[in-house]
């Protein structure tokens, strides 16, 4: 599914950890931006209409080998072209300039020296820029036709263009937030370079996914795995909108859910949203084929299977006649989703995961995919949910892992353990609610621990559970740290555990970060 915006800047990845960040500043201007595999023809890239390229940074050196180098033909397109640290190597690369290792590697903050007939990246920005830089080569020789038009105290040639073909050049990363004004820089290339449009809003793409769907489905019927989170439930009520009754959802009660999640979900989408939905409750199967199970490898692997099986059992039941109505299967795939599960080749990018929402189905469930979402990132999706009429508590809902308390619950899960952990978990999100620290923060959360401890309650000697409290702030989830919450929010969170969960005695605080720790603590 591609979008119909007018407006549409492509991004080319050479492997750098910042391509996600160019796209999503370049989205933050209302602009449609699309990550390809740097290896994409030119001529695909034609196809697709793009007001402007960017070629992203990447940790090679353009002379090493197996080096990723592009299609030398996106140079003839016609249209501007950004290349961005490794991007400006290859673009002087390629074009008869030289680039070589130098001597002092720049990284970290810089200052660049604009000159005074700027060209237009630099519009309004005055003749010194804060700047970050990252890379050991940098361009020596400029090929014919260009000029430099900004340095550092090691590059000269920290800025350059070519302004008849209009290409150019940074040594420097404006996409990330330790160059303070990078974002005039890339708004500069979008509008007054490429010409872009504002014309990527979250109306526009609720519109045009809405027609785009009945395209696809036509009078086919949907069915969608709810889970209650963001993705899932935005999904829900996008494809609703688009499709209304042939759309079908199923929420499978695993028995390892959040407190009265159930009843939430079927209060929100069956008598709000008029949805159809099956509430399945397999919480005995699932319980069942976990007992005494502590890999938390294993505990994902059981949990994905058993809900495979609950949920084609769903379809098999919800069809007439022993044969499946269904056609197709809604999921909540998200960009982010879509890019890190892509392995490409030659890419020196590591495969970062493979994503449970990509990369195809069970074979015996024979439908094919609607994902109405993986052209989104996950603020954009939120925005999203909040125009389709979702309310806070699910479009600014933390995130939750796929196999629920169980990957929360170190060792042995059990009905005993559950309680403690939910009766828990409840309060730390009443307490961050009550205290307005909710929604400031990525995740907050309780983790049962397999450790139990001595302690005195009233006059007596206890040997009971340990709650680990984890409260992190994060913008993607990829890196994390601990959040340095009040005293007194901890206090009260640490009181009412321990005098209201029966069974716990102790409350600790996790104060590791992401690296080296994990945000789940399986």
């Amino acid at each position: 599914m591609s979008t119909t915006a007018q407006s549409r800047i492509v991004i080319l990845d050479f492997g750098s950890q910042y391509t996600q960040v160019i796209a999503r500043r370049i989205r933050e201007c209302q602009v449609y931006s699309q990550i390809l595999p740097y290896h994409t023809k030119a001529k695909d890239i034609a196809k697709l209409n793009p007001r402007g390229i960017i070629l992203s940074g990447g940790p090679s050196s353009v002379y090493g080998k197996g080096a990723p180098h592009p299609d030398r033909a996106i140079f003839e397109l016609g249209v501007p072209v950004l290349g961005i640290c490794y991007g400006v190597q290859l673009m002087a690369h390629f074009l008869g300039g030289k680039v070589e290792h130098s001597t002092h590697r720049e990284y970290g903050p810089g200052q660049l020296a604009v000159k005074a007939d700027a060209c237009p990246l630099f519009d309004g920005l005055g003749s010194s820029i804060d700047i970050w830089n990252s890379h050991g080569d940098k361009v020596t020789k400029l090929p014919r036709g260009f000029r430099s038009v900004g340095k550092t105290d090691n590059a000269p040639y920290a800025a350059i263009e070519q302004p008849k073909k209009r290409f150019y050049g940074l040594q420097f990363h404006p996409e990330v937030h330790h160059t303070p004004r990078g974002k005039e820089i890339i708004q500069n290339f979008v509008y007054g370079i490429c010409g872009c449009a504002m014309d990527w809003t979250m109306g526009s793409f609720i519109e045009q996914t809405c027609e785009q769907v009945r395209a696809q489905v036509g009078s086919d019927h949907v069915i969608l795995g709810l889970s209650g989170g963001v993705d899932s439930s935005v999904a829900a009520a996008l494809l609703h909108k688009a499709i209304g009754d042939q759309l079908t959802c199923v929420f499978v009660n695993n028995g390892l859910l959040r407190e009265n999640e159930v009843e939430a979900v079927a209060r929100l989408f069956r008598d709000n949203f008029h949805i159809k939905l099956k509430v399945v409750n397999a919480s005995a199967q699932f319980l069942k084929a976990l007992k005494g199970i502590t890999d938390p490898e294993r505990k994902r692997k059981i949990i994905g299977k058993e809900f495979i099986k609950v949920f084609d059992d769903s379809v098999v039941s919800l069809s007439r006649g022993g044969k499946s109505k269904f056609k197709w299967l809604a999921q909540g795939t998200l960009y982010p989703d879509v890019i890190e599960s892509v392995a490409i080749g030659g890419n020196p990018a590591a495969l970062i995961k493979s994503h449970h929402n990509v990369g195809g189905l069970p074979k015996k469930m024979k439908l094919k995919l609607v994902e109405p979402l993986r052209e989104l990132f996950k603020d954009e999706v939120r925005e999203v949910g909040a125009q389709l009429g979702l309310p806070r508590e699910v479009t600014g809902r933390q995130p939750f892992p796929g196999p629920g308390l169980a990957v929360r619950i170190l060792g042995d899960i059990t009905p005993e353990r559950l309680r403690i952990l939910r009766e828990a978990d409840t309060i730390v999100v009443s307490e961050m609610k009550a205290s307005d620290w909710y929604y400031k923060v990525w995740q907050s959360f309780a983790v049962l621990l397999p450790v139990r401890s001595v302690g005195v309650m009233g006059d007596e000697r206890t040997y009971a559970q340990t709650i680990a409290v984890r409260i992190v702030e994060s913008q993607d989830g990829m890196t994390a740290d601990w959040v340095r919450m009040p005293y007194d929010v901890l206090a009260r969170i640490s009181a009412r555990i321990i005098n209201e969960v029966k069974g716990v005695n102790r409350v600790c605080y996790d104060i590791s970060s992401k690296p080296p720790a994990t945000i789940e603590w399986e």
